[in-house]
């Protein structure tokens, strides 16, 4: 599978997320800087709310631009087992019931589901508790990850 096309999708995805994004804190700085929201009194607080929601809308569009640049840099390599799994990897686990899933391991900030030949692939992050467990790893290694107060184990099936 051509992971350069599955990175092409996630930053294709997280362009539109800017899109919508930089909208969002378009609009809100408009409602918080129009006249009509300029507070009559003490408990008048549309401008303030409006003005706390295109803070948060504007620090989105920058937390969306760093995640785009930080993909863009992402380099992706082919498996090395001296190295084990690493950003970039493309993963395929299987659950005790014989369930697999395809995973990419990527930078922070772009989890998504995407399809590609019409196989679903999951982006999680390298910070993600499943990202963690298994950096490093290799095909036939196990993965464990508890959840609240069961636990799920996943065998590497292979990597890429």
């Amino acid at each position: 599978m051509d992971k350069s096309l599955l990175q092409q999708q996630v930053l294709t995805r997280l362009e539109t997320d800017l899109q919508v994004a930089q909208h969002a804190a378009k609009v809100a700085h408009e409602t918080a800087t129009h006249e009509e929201n300029i507070a009559e009194n003490k408990y008048d607080t549309l401008g303030l709310e409006a003005a706390y929601l295109a803070t948060g809308q504007a620090r989105r569009v920058e937390a969306i631009r760093q995640t785009i640049a930080t993909w863009r840099q992402l380099r992706l390599r082919a498996f090395s087992p001296g190295n084990g799994i690493e950003l970039g990897a493309l993963i395929c686990l299987v659950d005790e019931h014989s369930t697999e899933q395809l995973m990419l391991l990527g930078p922070n900030g772009a989890s998504m589901k995407l399809v590609h030949e019409g196989l679903a692939i999951q982006v999680i992050s390298h910070d993600a508790p499943l990202g963690k467990a298994m950096i490093g790893k290799g095909p036939g290694d196990e993965v464990s990850l508890k959840i609240a107060t069961s636990t799920q184990h996943f065998e590497i099936l292979w990597v890429e």
